[in-house]
């Protein structure tokens, strides 16, 4: 996996959870702002599948492919549900639910990287 992404991804999934979890404590419902947070974070894990399926055809694979494929689809979809959770939810839950799934793709992406380190893998940064 490419590092630099992949450190990407977690910083903003990072800042955009703490924020929907800031506004979950303030007793607010989900906004343009968070929505935009969480369209950014997409937008780099996005980038990030690109480079992984770039990374794969150019002859580098995981040790356990299948696992691989499994969170980079993870990475993408838990994201989206979360956003669309947290709109029928127009309490602070809704807020709340946008930020755990914002820190659940952290720590996707952390799995992610060290499923692809597993092999030696790593295209650097």
């Amino acid at each position: 996996m490419i590092d630099g992404l992949a450190a990407a991804s977690i910083a903003c999934a990072l800042v955009a959870g703490v924020a929907c979890l800031l506004q979950t404590w303030r007793d607010r419902a989900v906004g343009v702002g968070l929505l935009a947070a969480a369209g950014v974070v997409e937008a780099v894990l996005l980038a990030q599948v690109i480079a992984a399926i770039v990374v794969v055809a150019r002859g580098s694979h995981a040790d356990q492919p299948v696992n691989f494929v499994l969170y980079l689809i993870a990475s993408v979809v838990a994201l989206p549900v979360g956003v669309w959770w947290s709109l029928g939810d127009r309490s602070r839950w809704g807020s709340g639910v946008l930020g755990i799934a914002c820190l659940a793709v952290a720590i996707i992406v952390v799995r992610l990287g060290q499923v692809w380190e597993s092999t030696g893998g790593s295209t650097g940064g």
